[in-house]
């Protein structure tokens, strides 16, 4: 790919193959604030009036656009031009994401949707092309005020305030079109085997033939094997010859070269495993601490798309810099490229979906939550770095109706049916149903009181002060570890007035400096806790809590927080 258009590089790199097409840039648009166009049959016009860069969304300065105000509906609309050769095969259209609800139209005719504004999705286009330009056609439709959809932290009212910031609506990840043979590999799933040293691998197939799989360390091949299949599933063992564990800090990544006839798919994947023992979460076999950071993958000028792949692989350098091993990926489901970049750095990061904004009282809302959810869980499933899920965050009263239980409950059944290789937090904070990680989350900016709230868990059979604990209860033995603490405010300008976070700001530098080591230390000195997660990584719009500013410039010596963070853990081996 060119580097004439954004994000140029592949979206997927878990399932990369030669013959594909970006298709970001400039795109055709209009606003549809009446959400008349399908009456209007907009789908069938040869032009729409205004222009936007895609994969940026409207609200953002990137798309050329940078409208505000709630938008209900979208239009996009570009020429796909196809090949005699390529009609031969099967024409794959993927969104990476488009939020919230999509109509999908080539030549005029409805080729499929979506429905869920983050995860991605694909639609097999070719009985719809022709050969020479097509028309390629997007409706997208978006309401973060109904109550039926999961929208993080975009905000409910006009102005971004507190946590909540701007919207983001319609396509926000990249589009690109495969080009594959009649016979294909659909999907795969690894399942590694750190004991036995060899990587399980259930690929899902169309067509039939010899589904073949090498695995490669550094160039080097380590291993292969090849089954038949047909139309379905089909599984091999690739015995490894040389055995690299995936490690905190250590990304020891095996590529793959997939096969299935003239189907040939370049892929990763890492020997790791994750396991609960005790109240410890072990990595391989290691208790290995958990020094988390809340990422909420918000950009100045791109909101929720990075403006490059650099921009990226800088947020994991700044976490690493400040000495922090992962993070939250918080109210958000990241895009495959940043988590590839911690697959290859051995960052460790918790998948989140972005409940905030569904209505959990609701019986259908099991129902709306679980379309990206299980999008999620697929999609993501393959990468080492993913150490636990967690579907939930912060499930609050709905215009103070409570949460229905049994949402959260199936929700928590369905993660561990659909991925036993890890542990699934039901909801981080409050109102916890059912889980096999028990967190908290402690604002108190005070180190002493601070402190005080897990003293008394030292003992055996010693209790903690669980601010939500008239609706949630700790099962003694769990993992527990505070999974929101912090969020301390700071200016650089030293203007904490002006600064929004948590609770009274400090007053200089040095006092800033002295609570966040208080804190932290309280949590790492703690023989019962498996981790922490510091609030937050970056200040996001007027939210100014971050150890960086919006613009990803640090406020302090990161050498400071890195010496900190990095004292050795008391649960630690």
């Amino acid at each position: 790919m060119g580097n004439n258009i954004p994000r140029p590089e592949h979206p997927e790199p878990m399932a990369e193959r030669k013959n594909w097409c970006n298709l970001n840039g400039e795109w055709e648009f209009a606003f549809d604030f009446g959400k008349s166009g399908l009456d209007r049959h907009f789908e069938k016009r040869e032009h729409l009036e205004g222009k936007i860069i895609v994969p940026f969304c409207p609200e953002s300065d990137l798309s050329g656009i940078g409208h505000k105000d709630f938008i209900p509906a979208v239009w996009y609309r570009r020429d796909l031009t196809v090949t005699e050769e390529q009609l031969q095969g099967r024409i794959l259209l993927h969104f990476g994401a488009v939020d919230y609800q999509c109509i999908v139209f080539v030549n005029g005719q409805e080729a499929g949707g979506h429905k869920g504004g983050y995860t991605s999705f694909v639609l097999d286009i070719t009985d719809l092309c022709k050969e020479g330009v097509n028309s390629l056609t997007v409706y997208a439709e978006d309401d973060t005020r109904s109550g039926k959809q999961p929208k993080g932290k975009q905000c409910s009212k006009f102005y971004s305030q507190g946590c909540d910031y701007t919207r983001t609506t319609g396509i926000w990840q990249t589009v690109w079109t495969e080009y594959v043979p009649k016979n294909y590999i659909k999907s795969v799933k690894y399942y590694p085997n750190i004991t036995e040293g060899s990587l399980l691998i259930q690929a899902c197939v169309q067509g039939s033939g010899v589904f073949g799989a090498e695995a490669f360390f550094e160039g080097k091949s380590c291993g292969k094997a090849e089954a038949k299949a047909e139309n379905g599933n089909v599984f091999v063992t690739v015995k490894l010859s040389e055995i690299h564990l995936w490690e905190a800090g250590k990304g020891n990544l095996y590529d793959l070269k997939l096969t299935f006839g003239q189907d040939e798919v370049k892929s990763y994947a890492g020997l790791r495993e994750i396991r609960l023992e005790g109240r410890k979460v072990l990595i391989n076999g290691k208790s290995v601490f958990q020094r988390l950071v809340l990422d909420q993958g918000f950009y100045p000028d791109g909101i929720y798309t990075a403006p490059s792949e650099e921009a990226l692989i800088r947020d994991i350098r700044l976490s690493l810099e400040a000495g922090f091993n992962g993070a939250r990926l918080h109210e958000k489901v990241f895009e495959p490229r940043f988590l590839y970049h911690c697959d290859k750095m051995g960052y460790l990061v918790w998948g989140e979906m972005a409940n905030w904004g569904l209505d959990l009282s609701l019986g259908e809302s099991l129902e709306i939550f679980l379309r990206d959810w299980l999008d999620e869980l697929s999609r993501d499933f393959n990468h080492p770095s993913i150490v636990g899920w967690c579907p939930f965050n912060e499930t609050w009263d709905y215009e103070g109706r409570k949460q229905r239980d049994e949402v959260l409950a199936m929700v928590y059944r369905i993660t561990k049916m659909t991925d036993t290789t890890r542990p699934c937090i039901d909801t981080s904070g409050n109102y916890h149903v059912c889980t096999d990680i028990y967190d908290v989350h402690d604002y108190t900016q005070d180190v002493e009181v601070f402190t005080s709230h897990y003293e008394d868990f030292k003992k055996d059979g010693g209790s903690f002060r669980d601010e939500h604990g008239h609706r949630q209860k700790y099962t003694d033995g769990l993992p527990l570890f505070v999974s929101e603490y912090g969020g301390i405010k700071w200016n650089p300008s030293g203007d904490v007035k002006s600064a929004w976070g948590y609770g009274n700001g400090p007053e200089s530098e040095q006092e800033f400096i002295e609570r966040y080591r208080g804190l932290t230390e309280a949590l790492l000195n703690h023989p019962k806790m498996f981790g922490f997660c510091y609030t937050q990584l970056y200040d996001v719009e007027q939210e100014t809590n971050g150890l960086y500013t919006y613009s990803r410039e640090p406020k302090f010596d990161m050498k400071i927080f890195h010496a900190i963070n990095s004292q050795k853990a008391a649960i630690e081996d």
